[in-house]
């Protein structure tokens, strides 16, 4: 389980997409590119692209979105070699959480695949847009 922290999210890219869900897609593209140019290993690129495309799509179903129809995706590599991804929406009715579903259910498991592939992530409130930013951390070495 993922705790409320407080964590700067420093941004070497920073994408504003629709609201939608056309928006993943841009977003994925875009983080695949600029991180298998700062050198990022593939199996690190595959978790760090399947970690936004969750926050992303959870933003779409379960979020309002920020002025303008938009969610913000960022990301950053630092020397480490860690990846921290974070997107920020309009917030909604709750807080992310991880979730428990049934064998059959359609949906409910984001998060706990989130948890799987990285060292931490959790949910800063307060953003200056008004929004809340579900933000992950990313091994050097994919899991």
């Amino acid at each position: 389980m993922a705790t409320v922290v407080t964590q700067h999210v420093p941004a070497s890219a920073s994408v504003s997409v629709p609201h939608g869900p056309s928006g993943p897609g841009l977003a994925r593209r875009r983080m695949r590119r600029d991180l298998r140019t700062a050198g990022v290993p593939e199996a690190v690129v595959d978790d760090a692209v399947l970690v936004l495309t969750e926050l992303l799509s959870n933003a779409c179903r379960h979020a309002r979105p920020l002025e303008g129809e938009r969610v913000r995706a960022t990301w950053h590599h630092d020397r480490a070699g860690e990846v921290t991804v974070s997107v920020t929406d309009g917030g909604g009715p709750t807080l992310p959480r991880t979730a428990a579903p049934s064998i059959s259910a359609r949906g409910g498991r984001g998060l706990t695949i989130i948890g799987s592939l990285t060292r931490d992530w959790g949910v800063l409130e307060g953003d200056p847009s008004g929004g809340v930013t579900v933000w992950a951390v990313l091994p050097a070495h994919a899991r």
